[in-house]
């Protein structure tokens, strides 16, 4: 355990990097949009990974590779916005409960549900989380933080792409048989 009586910098407090130079005020609302994003990064990949565990049925085996395949890209992503907050001189939010506090998405309860349930809930997130993304790169452009912006965008793709392919998940048609889900 630490034996450090002060906290070097306080969440929520920016100090201004020399080597960046973004000013303190875009800086703070860069870190802000970066904190959020992570917190609704989290929100979605804890519920992701939920799915990965417990999915079941005859398509298992490809949906728990993939779900796998999905958390690991979005932790990838949260740790990008982690050191860009650190890097625009903010502190990175971290710990679960505080991830859902911050995050403006919502997970699905802890119940288990279908892994079309559970896919249906991960969509909606992906999409809220695309609708965010965007605006943060906007937010980014218009502050003149085009790093920022162009690691946004990468995430961006990341998710949208993750987004398209759960969706046709959730499409009717399959090659599973009436047979074979009786």
């Amino acid at each position: 355990m630490s034996t450090q009586k002060e906290a070097r910098q306080r969440y929520g407090d920016v100090h201004e990097s020399e080597a960046l130079r973004v000013p303190e005020e875009k800086a703070e609302q860069l870190v802000d949009a970066l904190n959020t994003d992570l917190a609704a990064t989290y929100v979605l990949y804890h519920q992701v990974k939920k799915h990965h565990w417990l999915v079941e049925g005859a398509e298992f085996h490809d949906i728990h590779v993939y779900l796998g395949e999905v958390a690991e890209d979005l932790e990838e992503g949260a740790d990008v916005l982690a050191e860009r907050a650190q890097a625009l001189g903010g502190v990175p939010l971290s710990g679960g409960a505080n991830y859902e506090e911050h995050a403006p998405v919502s997970p699905e309860d802890a119940d288990a549900y279908d892994i079309r349930t559970g896919l249906e809930n991960d969509l909606e997130m992906f999409g809220d989380i695309t609708e965010m993304l965007r605006e943060h790169i906007q937010l980014a452009n218009n502050l003149g933080d085009y790093n920022t912006e162009e690691q946004l965008r990468d995430i961006l793709m990341d998710v949208e792409e993750h987004g398209h392919h759960i969706e046709h998940y959730l499409e009717d048609d399959t090659l599973v048989t009436q047979a074979t889900l009786e």
